[in-house]
């Protein structure tokens, strides 16, 4: 099995990063303006990307506010069965965000093009906590 593996340094507090990756508000400022999202343990989180929200994550740990995982629950085929985890420290001023994006069977060209992605991700939260705006999908350029 094969793992993404990424951390951010975010400057603030691990409060308002935890609500970020686990709000409508701040994961559609980060991710993706279409979704349909719920901070609750078994919740099936819908993502739209163009595609009519094919992208679906089911919230499996919600530990306020160290730790996230979701499960792929829908989404390409390399992605169902997949686990993301968000793991947040807080060291001092500034928050530590480690994301995996784990499960994957198989290194592909998708996978790398994921890994880029993830990393994108981060950016996009970063920047969002840091300076009130992200990047989601809606506003990116390919």
């Amino acid at each position: 099995m094969y793992s993404i593996d990424h951390i951010q340094y975010i400057r603030g507090h691990i409060g308002a990063v935890y609500e970020a990756l686990t709000t409508e508000k701040g994961l559609g400022a980060v991710w993706t303006e279409k979704l349909v999202v719920k901070p609750e343990a078994g919740f099936v989180n819908e993502f739209d990307f163009n595609d009519n929200y094919d992208t679906k994550f089911k919230n499996i740990a919600l530990a306020k506010p160290t730790h996230i995982l979701w499960e792929c629950v829908q989404s390409d085929p390399e992605w169902v069965g997949t686990t993301v985890s968000f793991d947040l420290e807080q060291r001092k001023d500034m928050v530590a965000v480690t994301l995996r994006h784990m499960g994957w069977r198989e290194l592909t060209e998708f996978f790398r093009f994921c890994n880029y992605n993830w990393g994108q991700f981060l950016y996009s939260l970063k920047s969002y906590l840091e300076t009130g705006k992200g990047q989601p999908y809606q506003q990116r350029q390919f």
